[in-house]
């Protein structure tokens, strides 16, 4: 009989407001989730909805008022800015809607950026990086700027990168939403991959129904509250 993925992700009761002059805007009230290692997880909801703020809470780049994140056994939300930081760079891996890749170094150099401060030899940060450009298809454009790479072949670059230190999580926000139909697809597929084979978990945001039809599961969000909206019917990837 096989026993249930263990919880990667505890979120309990968070709540996140911003200031805006000396107004309060509500962002997140009252949040709890739990994600299992291992799971395709998207969030949706309307722009406002509180979705990427979310997303930024579990990556420890934000600070939620209240409540409390854990993240396999480290409560991130009790760390100090410094702890935090170390903690983000060995555990969180990051994809962005538009890539963030450094327009002067190559796409080896760009996947190797986040290694360059860890204790790895030249060697092994090169071993490394031609491991996930194989990972993504893209070991034949390793001497590549981005500039002569597509959008969709870029964001596999900016996947390598956030895969290169072997993260906890991987995190994503809208990672399709700057690539075509065709691109976006075979994106979404690499995602798909890298959670049913190599056991990943991923939370990604977007508003688009066919990327989030990729996931596990869907969580909506509508003004900063989980809603009761049904959850996509998708097969799991574990």
């Amino acid at each position: 009989m096989n026993s249930e993925p263990p919880i990667i992700v505890d979120i309990r009761h968070i709540s996140k407001s911003y200031l805006r002059g000396s107004q309060v805007i509500p962002v997140l009230e009252d949040i709890s989730l739990a994600i299992v290692t291992g799971e395709f997880l998207a969030l949706m909801g309307p722009s406002g909805s509180g979705k990427s703020t979310l997303l930024n809470l579990i990556a420890g780049l934000d600070r939620a008022d209240a409540g409390t994140i854990t993240v396999g056994e480290t409560d991130i939300s009790a760390l100090s800015e410094t702890a935090l930081a170390a903690w983000r760079a060995a555990h969180v891996g990051f994809i962005f809607q538009f890539y963030n890749l450094i327009p002067v170094l190559t796409a080896f150099e760009n996947v190797e950026l986040p290694l360059v401060l860890t204790d790895l030899t030249r060697r092994q940060r090169r071993e490394h990086v031609q491991m996930v450009l194989g990972l993504v298809n893209l070991g034949d454009r390793a001497d590549h700027y981005p500039r002569q790479l597509s959008g969709g072949q870029q964001q596999r670059v900016a996947i390598a990168r956030a895969l290169v230190t072997d993260p906890t999580l991987l995190v994503a926000d809208e990672p399709t939403g700057d690539l075509d139909r065709v691109s976006a697809e075979d994106v979404l597929v690499l995602m798909e991959r890298l959670c049913s084979d190599l056991g990943k978990t991923i939370i990604m945001v977007t508003h688009d129904p066919r990327a989030a039809r990729r996931a596990r599961r869907v969580k909506h969000l509508d003004k900063g509250v989980l809603t009761n909206a049904l959850e996509a019917a998708v097969p799991e990837c574990l």
